[in-house]
């Protein structure tokens, strides 16, 4: 990471209901990503949100 580049490991991903699964945002902490979730999911829409942190090669892992 160079100076002035900020880190942001954690994402939340939306999945619809037809199964369509979108990056709705990055995050530098997991407690971040989260409660971004939890306030999305509490919106009550039918949609399924959750977070998951991107590796060091960019692939994501599922937490």
């Amino acid at each position: 990471m160079s100076e002035g580049t900020v880190s942001l490991p954690w994402i939340v991903i939306r999945q619809d209901d037809n199964g369509n699964r979108y990056r709705v945002g990055r995050y530098a902490t997991r407690a971040e990503a989260q409660k971004m979730a939890d306030s999305l999911e509490g919106r009550g829409h039918k949609q399924l949100y959750w977070v998951e942190r991107i590796g060091h090669s960019g692939d994501v892992a599922r937490n």
